[in-house]
């Protein structure tokens, strides 16, 4: 089969380099119509692919120019169209933010990661914490919150010491950063399903501001946060490379 292929790539200059050769070697088309996008850099860059992508419903197929590459493949010049025709897919939804800032100002955006609430201050942050309309916990005094999706699980939320979690689980992780009350609090998992609001407290004297895979909006009030089932964004893997084998992977290590 003669896939039809786009190709996108990070400003860095190895991405730059690989975008020349590939774009010689391969002739890509326009993403509106190919059959599968090719992202060159790291994994910055395939969730700027995914979001800008998402309504072609194409699928994306990353190759690591970058450091970490979790969700990249490796970097190969040669036999991009076999790889491509045997590649395994992996579909994963965004989580939706809707934030009110203290200016009166919403903000909407969708996050494939996580979704964080951090310190915009000296102070740490003191939250309310609520799930499907039922305040779980009345104070949160941290550096800051995240809910994460399974796929972003590798990724800030385990740098805070939040769980891994396997693709397909329907699962998101509620994680901590730095909980200073209660002190020994280390998150939650929740349902997939589950509505998530954490609404600031003493906003004025701890400012807080939120952030959708690096989509930021400071000073909030509160953020409201749910899995968004009507976008599917598809990920293309090497066969045993897949997000699932990578999460097992990690957490043996």
């Amino acid at each position: 089969m003669m896939v039809k292929i786009a190709i996108t790539a990070s400003e860095a200059q190895s991405a730059q380099r690989a975008l020349e050769r590939l774009e010689a070697r391969y002739t890509p088309v326009a993403a509106e119509d190919a059959d599968v996008i090719v992202a060159l850099g790291g994994d910055g860059f395939m969730l700027q692919t995914l979001h800008s992508t998402m309504h072609l419903d194409t699928p994306v197929y990353g190759m690591n120019c970058g450091t970490v590459g979790f969700l990249m493949n490796e970097f190969q010049e040669d036999g991009l169209r076999d790889r491509l025709n045997q590649a395994a897919e992996e579909v994963i939804n965004p989580l939706r933010m809707t934030a009110l800032g203290a200016d009166g100002e919403m903000h909407h955006a969708l996050a494939i990661n996580e979704v964080s609430m951090l310190r915009a201050g000296p102070q740490a942050a003191k939250l309310q914490v609520s799930v499907d309309g039922r305040v779980r916990m009345e104070e949160l005094v941290c550096d800051g919150v995240l809910l994460s999706t399974p796929a972003g699980s590798t990724a800030y939320n385990y740098s805070a010491r939040g769980p891994i979690l396997p693709i397909g689980s329907d699962v998101l992780a509620l994680t901590a950063m730095a909980a200073f009350r209660p002190r020994r609090w280390r998150g939650a998992l929740l349902p997939k399903s589950a509505k998530v609001r954490i609404d600031v407290l003493e906003p004025e004297k701890r400012p807080v501001m939120s952030d959708a895979d690096s989509r930021s909006a400071g000073n909030v009030l509160w953020v409201e946060i749910a899995s968004e089932p009507s976008i599917n964004h598809r990920i293309l893997f090497d066969p045993g490379h897949g997000l699932e084998e990578r999460l097992l992977r990690e957490q043996f290590t």
